[in-house]
């Protein structure tokens, strides 16, 4: 069977370049070509002689994506990838330029198991999870489409990121890793509906990135009704693994909080979220919800969103709302997934 090479560490290609009897340099020529220069085929690595290009290719295989759909804002500078996987499978991913470059936000898994009830990611369920290699070729296939440098990437797509929790620490360890794309993680953030244990994990590595939580909700009650997940890990819990990875890593953590009329937008919940994160450094990022084709949930008015966000402040909690970017291209992950399988 053949390797996936897009995946493997810089040690295990050095590894393999030395059962191959290759020397050690010729595993530093590989990454960088894989990572740095972004190639598709064994035979662009022109640093190589053709017997070892020959033996890469009956030995292992570059993950590709292919593009199979591409929506461009009319109204915002986004732009939206649907890609094909090798077993026919789809992810998008959403490109958004803002003064401080492009950034891409990504997809960790076919679909998501979380059953968010506001969410079109996970309303087919999950089919699998992502490779590293696909992970990873949403930025670079992104990339050449685009012609623009990816400044910073968002774990926010299709999917729990948490949830595929190895194949994201190999994504993140590849995406920064010196001899490829070099990007600092510090330019990397992961939203999560809340697993505390890998948040856990997650504050072990100290890796760096941003940690966005979804939150939603300001009781258990509410954010149950909404979020499943809350029934396992009720916010008490989830908040006290945000102040652990808060410790460990001095990396203040962002709250998502989607916006709902009639359901959590009230002066009341503002007040209640403020109390809920007195004391702790963070930031609460409030985001008008895009809809979704079947569910039932509206948006709220842009007042109500002044308001609250104004409410927070008030009370020392630093809060923005969300840019709405490409709402004309079915901006809600997985929106132009499920379209294309309709």
């Amino acid at each position: 069977m053949k390797v996936d090479i897009l995946s493997m560490s810089y040690e295990e290609i050095t590894a393999l370049m030395a059962e191959w009897g290759q020397p050690p340099y010729r595993a530093g020529q590989l990454f960088s070509s894989l990572h740095k220069n972004g190639v598709r085929d064994f035979s662009e690595i022109t640093t190589f002689p053709k017997s070892l290009r020959e033996l890469c290719m009956h030995k292992c295989y570059i993950n590709s994506l292919n593009m199979k759909k591409r929506l461009v804002s009319a109204t915002h500078n986004t732009v939206k990838y649907l890609y094909e996987l090798s077993d026919a499978n789809s992810v998008e991913c959403v490109l958004m330029f803002y003064k401080h470059g492009a950034s891409l936000c990504i997809s960790t898994q076919v679909g998501c198991r979380m059953g968010c009830a506001f969410c079109a990611s996970t309303k087919s369920g999950l089919a699998r999870n992502l490779t590293a290699s696909e992970m990873l070729g949403q930025v670079y296939e992104s990339t050449r489409q685009s012609s623009h440098k990816i400044s910073s990437v968002v774990l926010m797509g299709i999917g729990e990121p948490l949830d595929n929790f190895d194949n994201v620490v190999r994504f993140l360890e590849l995406i920064s890793h010196p001899e490829g794309r070099g990007l600092s993680l510090r330019h990397v953030s992961l939203s999560t509906c809340g697993l505390p244990d890998e948040i856990e994990r997650l504050a072990n590595l100290r890796f760096g990135l941003t940690l966005s939580i979804s939150l939603h909700a300001v009781t258990d009650d509410e954010r149950s009704a909404i979020m499943p997940v809350n029934h396992r890990y009720p916010i008490a819990v989830l908040l006290n693994s945000c102040r652990n990875y808060y410790k460990k890593t001095g990396r203040r953590i962002s709250f998502e909080y989607t916006l709902i009329k009639d359901q959590n937008d009230t002066p009341a919940h503002a007040v209640k979220l403020a109390g809920l994160l007195r004391g702790f450094p963070c930031h609460v990022n409030l985001i008008p919800i895009n809809p979704v084709p079947g569910l039932s949930f509206h948006k709220s008015p842009p007042e109500n969103a002044q308001r609250f966000r104004a409410s927070l402040e008030q009370k020392g909690i630093n809060a923005t709302i969300r840019r709405e970017l490409g709402t004309d291209i079915m901006a809600a992950c997985g929106q132009l997934r499920l379209g294309s399988r309709q």
